[in-house]
Order: C-alpha cells, then sequence, then structure tokens
C-alpha cells in the first residue's frame, strides 16, 4: 500500500501550505493525500430534530469543500484523495483517523505566525507529543507562510 499523508482541512490561513506540502511529498513518494475534515459535534437532545438538519448541513457543506480541495490535491499529487469526515474535535478526529488506518504515515500540519500563534494542532502536537495521535506517527509541520515554489524545492 502506499504511505498516506494525513491533511486536516480547515480554515486557517496556513491550511494551503499543509495541503501544498501533502500533495507534493505523496507524488514524489507514490504516496496519496487522505483529507479529513472534523465537523463540531453537538449534545443538546432537546434540539435533536434542528441538531441532525444542523449536522445534515454541514455534512453536505463539508462534502462540498473536501470535493473542490481534492481536485486541487489530485492535480498536485497525481492521484485523488482520500476523504473522510469525523463528528468531534480536530483531536479526536485525527486520533480516530489514525487508529483506523495503519497506512497513514506521516500527519502534515501547518504552523501559523505572528500574533495568532502556531495554531491549535501544532501546540497540541507539542504540548503532547506521541499521545497526540494515540500511535508512533511522525508529524510534519511546515511554516504557513510558504509558497508554492518553496513547497516545490522543499517537497
Amino acid at each position: 500500500m502506499p504511505r498516506k499523508f494525513l491533511v486536516v482541512v480547515d480554515d486557517s490561513p496556513e491550511f494551503g501550505a499543509a495541503l501544498g506540502y501533502a500533495a507534493r511529498r505523496a507524488k514524489s513518494t507514490g504516496g496519496r493525500v487522505v483529507l479529513l475534515r472534523a465537523l463540531p459535534g453537538g449534545s443538546d437532545e432537546h434540539w435533536s430534530g434542528v441538531r441532525d438538519e444542523i449536522r445534515r448541513q454541514q455534512r453536505e457543506e463539508a462534502e462540498a469543500l473536501l470535493t473542490r480541495i481534492g481536485e486541487e490535491a489530485a492535480d498536485k499529487s497525481g492521484s485523488a484523495p482520500i476523504f473522510i469526515i469525523e463528528e468531534g474535535d480536530p483531536q479526536g478526529a485525527i486520533r480516530k483517523t489514525v487508529g483506523a488506518d495503519p497506512d497513514i504515515k506521516i500527519l502534515v500540519l501547518a504552523a501559523g505566525s505572528g500574533s495568532r500563534g502556531p495554531g491549535p494542532l501544532v501546540s497540541a502536537v507539542l504540548k503532547q507529543g506521541g499521545a497526540f495521535t494515540g500511535r508512533k506517527l511522525p508529524v510534519t509541520i511546515v511554516p504557513g507562510e510558504l509558497t508554492d515554489a518553496d513547497i516545490e524545492d522543499l517537497a
């Protein structure tokens, strides 16, 4: 099986650097990109009908987003990416995804810069180390301000 590069799809400005780097590495190593979108969960039972409709809408939006981003990933990596949508916080979604697929070999994150800090996932990796993903898994942290030319040169 080809190695898989996991990228968490979020709305951060640095997401593009993580996607570009993972896609380029997948292309150069014959691997594949796995795109993970975590949807926030809810727990108010008395709003179950509304919650179900919100979940349905979030899932539709996530599918459309992954399809759009997947086209870019496929162009850059040379193969169609794998789409995964999980409910819950991103860190829990990463653990579940990594636990379910032993072919995921690298988690690729991009670090934010400036006053925003590196971002919550990068901060969690730095605090928790190997416990972050639930199994031994290398994490590549790329600077969020990398250009496409920088990524091409590095990957």
